[in-house]
């Protein structure tokens, strides 16, 4: 049985957790497993630097999809941050599980696809999830994914582990996977030395965007930031290429962000809202006198999608002439995923100095 003493009360809900209950019938296959699929993954929260002293893990932060991979017997799931499954969109992962020995185990880690470069394929991650079974089999063949494993919840023994300490839960996961081995299963690098994590932040590898900390002494804490995360922010100059208005008034909502490509063109990289209230009306009339096509020679904001809608997709092309330092995290398909932050701007640099490299440093 899962103990529940230091797991907070809305996750007992959640494991399942009931008293006054008599004895229940024989559950069976996933279901008699010590860990629900309904198990909320233990979180951590953005700090801005890593914590330091005796009693930390470090460990590198996957660029992935966070899953849960269960199996009792023949039957397996992989179970999202969402609380969906992921098994249909990855049946190559659910088949290198069913080839390793251990007949029952829960993992705990992030599904990966890495590109030519090895780097992660964060948008051939997202190409998985689709509806058509004839895609996702041939694309599992095509870009098959990975699972990195950080931590164990159960194994063969069938009894939970998420009482246990992390050090001791590592000596377990460092067991399982020395018996369990598979080119489509590894376990997570680790480091009890910040300084060696601190390296990590400044030369961060293609597959991972920052550092977790971890406490050594802590169990597993379904649902609850316990953990400690530092991305790598890697900053950029970019070039104004066009504007979009805020919604319903006429001042300058978010900045539209390119970068020159060895041709020459222009590309559509993402956009900053992060913009003073107090210094819109004045980069309004700046913008507004700007107006001008294409803006964009590249590629361009504005494609239709299943998300946008008519106000979404209205942009306002200016003359290439302002630059911006800004700061991302996530690069996908050459864009960034989500808003940049604006830093400053840079009346110093040159807009055909701001070139799509910026991306890859």
């Amino acid at each position: 049985m899962i103990k529940v003493s230091r797991v907070p009360a809305f996750a007992q809900s959640l494991i399942g957790y009931q008293t006054g209950m008599g004895r229940q019938p024989a559950a069976h296959g996933l279901a008699a497993l010590p860990i629900p699929l309904t198990l909320p993954p233990m979180e951590a929260r953005s700090v801005a630097t890593l914590p330091g002293g005796p009693g930390w893990q470090y460990e590198p932060k996957w660029d992935g999809f966070r899953c849960l991979a269960f199996r009792a017997g023949g039957e397996l799931d992989l179970i999202g941050k969402s609380g969906k499954s992921l098994a249909r969109f990855f049946p190559e992962m659910l088949d290198a599980l069913r080839a390793i020995p251990a007949q029952s185990f829960v993992l705990d880690g992030e599904l990966l696809i890495a590109d030519e470069s090895g780097g992660a394929a964060f948008d051939a991650l997202q190409a998985r999830l689709h509806p058509a079974p004839s895609r996702i089999a041939r694309l599992a063949v095509e870009t098959p994914a990975h699972l990195v494993v950080f931590d164990i919840l159960t194994d063969n023994r069938l009894t939970s582990l998420i009482d246990l300490s992390l050090s001791e839960r590592r000596k377990l996961l460092d067991a399982f996977m020395a018996k369990n081995q598979s080119g489509s299963l590894m376990s997570t690098d680790y480091t009890l030395e910040r300084q060696r994590a601190e390296r990590w932040l400044a030369h961060a590898s293609p597959c991972c965007d920052g550092v977790v900390a971890k406490r050594l002494d802590d169990n597993y804490q379904p649902g609850v930031r316990a953990m400690r995360k530092v991305k790598r922010i890697r900053t950029a100059d970019c070039v104004v290429g066009g504007f979009r208005y805020l919604a319903g008034r006429k001042l300058a909502g978010s900045l539209l962000l390119g970068l020159y490509d060895a041709s020459g063109r222009l590309n559509h990289v993402g956009f900053t809202s992060a913009i003073r209230d107090q210094e819109r009306p004045a980069l309004t009339r700046r913008l507004e006198a700007l107006i001008a096509a294409p803006g964009f020679t590249g590629s361009a904001p504005g494609k239709p999608s299943r998300w946008s809608n008519e106000r979404s997709t209205e942009w306002f092309p200016v003359k290439p002439l302002l630059v911006v330092e800004v700061a991302f995290d996530h690069v996908t398909a050459a864009r960034f995923r989500h808003g940049a932050r604006l830093l400053r701007w840079r009346p110093d640099k040159r807009p055909d100095q701001c070139a799509m490299d910026q991306l890859n440093a």
